[in-house]
């Protein structure tokens, strides 16, 4: 008996060892208690109308999170995704409503759209060494100015309700960008994990000289993270307006911060070289379920800014700290 008791003592703290090695437990764990102290205050908050909500909340960040996860581990930035939604959203409601376009093809063109101008945020950072902030920050103006021009500030409806559909649908019980959000997840962490594109994301992040000796070619890799990047803001873009129905000319507004926020909460470095999808979408949850729950306890909306701001700046100070461990832990 009193073997059996040790062995089980000792199973339970392997046990408990693997879970805390664990890296997205740093989040995970934060994310679970913050959610049961939100649902002891507000019970509506584990109701399935709202998790339902939240869930597809969750999933407007982490489509393009899950490109930025790509450019911030290659020890970029990406400014200009939340533009990118909303002409993302623009440009299929044109497709769509001025022109005439089939849904598919609209919805192609959009992605082609947004793959564009990834790829040229890649392009003019690697080819005249613009830093990585200030070229996304002028496309970030230049797309949301697009949007403006193109629609003067209006929207574009209706939009066929086939295309609404889309969205405001379910596939396998689920809101159909939940079950899109999986898919991506299940690919991008191959992609990431188990492929040669994926070793040099993070080869170029974590020292991008030794990556040029090691025959890897950083600016080709570069280009091809933002047009990820671009791409997947375009798709969120376009599951936005399905789902309000509507393509909205301030789609958008604002999801860069908590695009990024999602992503180092989840553990990706701001410095590069780090970063995981499955630490991106429990980063992306943790994201809406702070919003939601301010939602719901009355929060002022200038005060929800605040706290991610303030949320942004603690991420980013834990992301140093760990750096600097790992240093020590090194030495």
């Amino acid at each position: 008996m009193q073997q059996q008791t040790v062995k089980r003592a000792s199973f339970l703290r392997r046990g408990l060892g693997r879970l805390w090695d664990v890296k997205e437990i740093g989040i995970i764990v934060p994310t679970l208690v913050y959610g049961v102290i939100v649902q002891l205050i507000n019970p509506v908050f584990f109701t399935p109308l709202n998790l339902a909500n939240l869930l597809r909340q969750t999933g407007f960040v982490l489509i393009p999170a899950l490109g930025m996860t790509f450019v911030l581990i290659a020890a970029g930035i990406d400014l200009s995704v939340g533009s990118v939604m909303g002409l993302g959203g623009v440009v299929a409601g044109f497709c769509m409503v001025n022109f005439g376009l089939p849904i598919w093809i609209s919805i192609l063109v959009t992605l082609v759209f947004g793959l564009l101008i990834g790829f040229v945020n890649g392009a003019f950072i690697t080819r005249f060494n613009i830093p990585p902030m200030i070229m996304t920050l002028g496309m970030m103006y230049i797309a949301r100015g697009a949007v403006f021009v193109a629609t003067k500030g209006l929207p574009i409806y209706p939009i066929p309700k086939a295309f609404q559909a889309i969205e405001q649908g379910t596939f396998l019980s689920m809101p159909t960008i939940i079950s899109i959000c999986l898919v991506l997840c299940v690919l991008f962490h191959i992609v990431l994990t188990r492929t040669t594109f994926g070793r040099s994301v993070y080869a170029i992040g974590g020292n991008s000289e030794a990556a040029k000796l090691s025959g890897i070619s950083t600016r080709r890799v570069t280009v091809r993270v933002y047009a990820i990047c671009g791409l997947m803001a375009a798709m969120a873009g376009v599951l936005m307006s399905a789902r309000l129905g509507s393509a909205q000319p301030s789609a958008g507004e604002g999801y860069e911060m908590n695009v990024i926020a999602a992503c180092i909460i989840g553990g990706t470095s701001t410095f590069g070289g780090r970063g995981t999808v499955l630490g991106t979408a429990i980063g992306a949850l943790f994201m809406s379920v702070l919003s939601n729950s301010m939602t719901l306890m009355k929060v002022d909306v200038y005060y929800q800014k605040l706290v991610i701001g303030a949320v942004l700046i603690a991420a980013v100070i834990l992301d140093q700290y760990k750096r600097e461990m790992d240093k020590k832990r090194i030495k």
